[in-house]
């Protein structure tokens, strides 16, 4: 039993140092490759952890296939029933967690949706009057395509070419399904709370894909960072009068993760992969470190797995 209690401590401490990597790796690569790469990790690490936990849960159960008595088991293995039943209790926490969580991203768009209705516009476009400053991209709901969400306020705040920069930067959103990656980290993040940091970089990084987005549509990086300095400026002295608070997924905003960042990334030049034989081997060695550190997760479950088979083989022999 010691082996099973050191495969499953294995396999649920993986996702922390596979957490710090992915992040690592996110900020050496390009941001859309970075969104990819962060939601495949997040993906990895809760797959692990789910694996890891169904095969603790299994014991009983492979010990009834093999027709093992439970006396028997309990004799040879005193805690197995009492950690598979904790594993047990742990997955139905976590389904309870994941179908809350989704229900909350459905109620949320329902009523961006109802605040979104008496807005005017063409095409994706929506203008809704208003004093609040305000702008996100709007996933579509039951057939309806997605949309951009703009107060009458935010309008009046930007200068017409921020305006281009804004509707560039939220239709970048909508094109690129950035609310689908987010939505699939979210998720995660209930499995293992390890997650959360690869959340927290992604939205850093989704924002940065679309912002050099509407640098490559406008044509120009100095005018998209003060528009977007200016939409979040604006933002947020509406937010510190309302007492605060945080759009985030699945309402996707300009003004959303760490602007002063992302302002000078675009002040810079437009990030590229890693050339040079150095970088890049910099790069493949965290690549290689992700997928590492998440699939030993799988590899340890799948590993308890085949070990507790074997086991419940010998003490139907024995």
């Amino acid at each position: 039993m010691t082996y099973v209690l050191l495969l499953v401590v294995l396999a649920l401490a993986f996702p922390w140092g596979a957490a710090e990597v992915a992040r690592r790796l996110a900020g050496a690569l390009p941001p859309r490759t970075a969104c990819w790469a962060l939601t495949a990790s997040a993906v990895l690490m809760a797959g692990g952890t789910i694996a890891a936990l169904f095969g603790l849960l299994q014991v009983p159960f492979l010990a009834s296939l093999e027709e093992l008595p439970p006396g028997r088991v309990l004799e040879v293995w005193p805690a197995a029933l009492p950690m598979a039943g904790a594993a047990g209790a742990v997955m139905l926490v976590q389904l309870v967690l994941l179908v809350r969580r989704w229900l909350q991203h459905r109620s949320l768009l329902k009523r961006a949706w109802q605040s979104a209705a008496g807005g005017t516009g063409g095409g994706d476009l929506l203008v809704v009057p208003g004093s609040d400053v305000d702008a996100f991209a709007l996933p579509g709901y039951r057939g309806r395509g997605g949309r951009i969400v703009v107060t009458s306020g935010m309008m009046r705040a930007l200068k017409a070419a921020e305006r281009e920069v804004l509707f560039a930067h939220e239709r970048a959103h909508l094109t690129g399904r950035h609310h689908l990656l987010s939505a699939v980290v979210d998720l995660s993040a209930t499995v293992h709370p390890a997650v959360r940091r690869v959340k927290e970089s992604l939205e850093y990084h989704l924002e940065r894909w679309a912002d050099e987005a509407a640098a490559a549509s406008v044509g120009d990086r100095k005018v998209v960072a003060a528009a977007i300095a200016r939409a979040a400026l604006a933002g947020t002295a509406q937010q510190r009068r309302a007492g605060g608070g945080h759009r985030g997924y699945p309402l996707l905003s300009v003004a959303t993760g760490p602007v002063p960042q992302r302002v000078r990334a675009l002040l810079g030049p437009e990030p590229v992969a890693p050339q040079g034989g150095a970088q890049r081997a910099g790069a493949l060695g965290l690549a290689a470190a992700v997928a590492v550190s998440a699939l030993g997760a799988v590899a340890l479950a799948y590993g308890l797995h085949e070990y507790v088979e074997y086991a419940a083989v010998a003490l139907r022999g024995g």
